[in-house]
């Protein structure tokens, strides 16, 4: 009788754990929406070399202190995350500790998705679960001394990271608060679009204000009339995410793989809330300049160059093609203060990213062999001083050291 009395608690245990553990399973529904978060938080542009094998890491990442190399992430148990714990994954996502504890560099963008919610967390992980599992060792921090020293994002982490959820702004519409998390967690905008410090952190006061990155300036995406998005209407946002072109610009250098590998994914919903969070976030307060005289030696000899290289495409007038040669005229991105992408794209060229709603993608040939320097940096003076554009004239000089950036 006591035999049979521990057989039956014995079978009413296994039983338990098997309903348990069968319960703690992630569903169907779990997995599609980690999925959707992956996409979200473009999972692919650091973690995925060759299309083959997704996830699996070895993507090269150029910062000011070096080059750090992004991890593999499939559930292979040697090389990649198989056996990590919810917990360790969890406190890479929200704190920037690895697996044993050891400090992430900021290139992982870990200071904003420590705004996830804890839901976003799970659902990612259980989607993570399911990749297919790739053996891929990966040495991923590669820079020099004393970069290379993780206890020295003791103090980086000091200055630089806020830990902490997304909190909604009550005062703002839920569709604006989606369009916030999205910006400031999950689509870690500020990564690329504000400005850093000296340690490399984001000037958070100057959020979204624009910065370098990797010989291509990404731009001011704020609510500013002259250098931001104050010019664009809510559709004209939504339409660049999700085509990767609209009237004012075309997707190019890393945001070209943003859209082609994230946001023309997202769900129409998502994107209209992004525009609304955009349309309405703080305006920087730059002044703004007053254009060159057209007078000026150096608007003369850019209008020459304009009309025998430039007009055929972007017009007289610098009105463009609408969707397929933006238009220069009233342009904000014309008028940022750093002018490396726009050199970047006239010394080097630049094709359009290929989405599925615009598979063929617009291109500009190089005019590094074509221009001199002078006249790169007169050509560009003149669009940055014409049809309503204000801003700095481009030097000679700027020109010459993008060119050797370039090459190297």
């Amino acid at each position: 009788m006591k035999t049979r009395h521990l057989l039956s608690a014995a079978a009413l245990l296994c039983s338990a754990l098997s309903t348990f553990a069968t319960q703690a399973q992630p569903d169907y529904d779990q997995i599609k929406r980690g999925q959707y978060i992956a996409v979200l938080g473009d999972c692919t542009a650091c973690h995925t070399t060759d299309p083959a094998k997704p996830f699996a890491g070895g993507v090269k990442l150029q910062t000011p202190f070096g080059t750090l190399v992004g991890a593999n992430i499939t559930p292979d148990r040697e090389t990649g995350i198989g056996d990590w714990s919810y917990e360790q994954f969890r406190r890479a996502m929200n704190e920037g500790l690895g697996q044993h504890g050891e400090r992430l560099y900021g290139a992982m963008p870990y200071t904003a998705y420590t705004k996830m919610k804890e839901k976003d967390v799970q659902d990612l992980w259980a989607y993570m679960q399911t990749l297919q599992p790739y053996h891929n060792p990966v040495e991923t921090n590669l820079l020099p001394f004393p970069f290379n020293m993780r206890n020295t994002l003791i103090f980086w982490n000091w200055i630089n990271f806020g830990k902490g959820e997304y909190q909604p702004d009550r005062n703002k519409s839920e569709q604006w608060n989606r369009g916030a998390y999205l910006v400031q967690s999950l689509g870690h905008c500020g990564t690329c679009h504000t400005p850093k410090n000296l340690l490399g952190g984001d000037k958070n006061s100057e959020f979204l204000h624009g910065s370098e990155v990797e010989d291509w300036y990404a731009p001011n995406i704020t609510a500013n009339e002259h250098i931001g998005l104050g010019k664009w209407t809510q559709e004209d946002i939504v339409t660049y995410l999700r085509t990767g072109v609209n009237r004012y610009a075309i997707a190019s250098g890393p945001m070209a793989d943003a859209v082609r590998h994230s946001t023309q994914h997202w769900r129409d919903e998502d994107l209209q809330a992004v525009a609304v969070y955009l349309k309405d976030n703080e305006k920087s307060d730059d002044k703004q300049p007053q254009p060159l005289d057209a007078n000026d030696e150096r608007m003369k000899q850019g209008a020459l160059v304009y009309e025998a290289k430039c007009s055929a495409c972007h017009a007289p007038g610098g009105r463009g093609e609408r969707n397929i040669f933006p238009q220069l005229a009233n342009n904000p991105l014309v008028n940022q203060p750093n002018v490396t992408s726009l050199l970047h794209v006239v010394l080097a060229g630049s094709r359009g990213v290929d989405t599925d709603a615009r598979p063929t993608a617009p291109a500009m040939p190089s005019f590094a062999g074509k221009l001199s320097d002078e006249q790169i940096a007169a050509v560009l003076t003149y669009v940055r001083n014409s049809w309503g554009n204000a801003a700095e004239p481009v030097k000679a000089d700027q020109v010459k050291q993008m060119k050797q950036d370039l090459k190297n």
